[in-house]
């Protein structure tokens, strides 16, 4: 069967990284990803399922990956050979569709009895992601033995499985595993609620955050800073009160808030400048960094209030920011990776997802698809989507003429 899959090859990491700084999604013409055929995934237990992927989305971890630019944090918890993909719609061997929870937790591992996370029914905390009967691998599509959604069939356990509604569009169902993530991130903007929330970044996550923060928390005020126009365009339907450039963002919650505001250089007419202002003396409540950049965490850092919250919803690479603020002010710094049971509503986060794609219409932010063997073009799009008013790219095997020999 076809499969894109990415080899252990450090010259070929090392070429990924060169060509994708030169331009985003480069590394695919150069890296270890590599379009081939590959045997199916063998079941690693009586239990799993052959899932046939109808789509599969490309997400902000992927390209990293491809482009050479993914966390040395994660190489112990990825076994190689692997097949990306981990946004996943497909069948099951009866005609079900079915969305994947892609967290390889104790369940699928064969690990019992299971750790404290997977107990509580909180699977992004597992504490076995490579141990078990599985290779190391954090997520379906970073494990060698599952495959992933990159390819015309993988594995799956019933653990990881979720029914996708008859009504329910294909588009609709591949945006359910990313809109998990950014619930998993709105229901820890605590405190939140009756405030000022601040959201960094308008991509396909903070798109999804606000859905969900406008949902499930519901500020008074609910700011986001998009970059192009279609991203501002998509804040604005979604439920945000104020949306800006990113460059203006500061300026938004300065008056948001009321806040004093610092001038580059510091105090003094001497020292004022016409551009932003570097960092406010009070700010928003919350900040929901969606990008996870070195300039996404400085901004944020900046416009968040002493004693706020700010939640990393986007994925963050090896960063150099000063975290001064972050003492001086006493803001906590919280992760939101991942998904499980959610306390403050006793639900799963994928049943809250399902419910946040039919009510928000998430899926309109699928904005093009390709076949498998256009994977160069499909990751260069998905690179650069927001400047070609794109959001959300998906690789579309409904039609690939290999599902057929399975």
């Amino acid at each position: 069967m076809k499969a894109l899959r990415v080899e252990r090859s450090l010259p070929r990491f090392a070429a990924a990284r060169v060509a994708g700084a030169l331009a985003p999604g480069g590394g695919a013409r150069v890296g270890p990803l590599r379009l081939v055929d590959v045997d199916p995934p063998a079941p690693p237990g009586p239990e799993w399922q052959r899932v046939r992927p109808r789509l599969a989305g490309i997400c902000g971890s992927d390209l990293a990956t491809v482009d050479g630019k993914a966390s040395p944090w994660f190489e112990p918890i990825v076994s190689f050979p692997f097949v990306p993909g981990h946004e996943v719609v497909g069948d099951l061997d009866d005609g079900t569709r079915a969305v994947i929870e892609p967290v390889l937790g104790c369940a699928a591992r064969g690990i019992d009895p299971p750790c404290p996370g997977c107990a509580a029914n909180d699977v992004g905390r597992c504490r076995n992601i490579a141990f078990g009967h599985l290779e190391p691998g954090l997520q379906t599509g970073y494990c060698a033995d599952t495959g992933g959604g990159w390819s015309i069939a993988l594995m799956a356990h019933p653990s990881q499985l979720h029914r996708v509604p008859d009504g329910m569009s294909d588009e609709a169902a591949v945006m359910v595993e990313p809109t998990a993530c950014a619930v998993r991130g709105a229901l820890k903007c605590a405190g939140g609620a009756g405030g000022v929330i601040a959201v960094v970044g308008a991509g396909t996550l903070g798109l999804c955050t606000l859905a969900a923060l406008r949902r499930w928390v519901g500020p008074d005020q609910l700011l986001v800073g998009a970059k192009h126009p279609q991203q501002r365009r998509l804040a604005t339907e979604l439920g945000a009160t104020t949306v800006v450039e990113p460059a203006g963002l500061t300026r938004a919650v300065r008056r948001a808030t009321g806040s004093m505001a610092l001038p580059r250089g510091g105090p003094g007419p001497r020292n004022r400048t016409d551009g932003e202002p570097d960092q406010l003396l009070g700010g928003a409540d919350v900040v929901v960094d969606c990008v996870g950049s070195e300039a996404s965490l400085a901004q944020a850092l900046a416009v968040v209030r002493p004693g706020g919250r700010i939640v990393m919803v986007g994925m963050p690479g090896s960063v150099t920011v000063d975290l001064t603020p972050l003492w001086q002010r006493e803001v906590e710094l919280v992760g939101a990776y991942a998904y499980g049971r959610e306390p403050q509503l006793d639900r799963r986060t994928f049943d809250l997802a399902f419910e946040l794609v039919a009510e928000a219409r998430l899926e309109r932010l699928v904005s093009a698809t390709y076949p498998l063997h256009r994977y160069r073009d499909a990751l260069s799009h998905a690179a650069e989507s927001g400047r070609r008013g794109a959001v959300k790219v998906a690789f579309d095997l409904r039609n690939e003429k290999d599902r057929e020999r399975l």
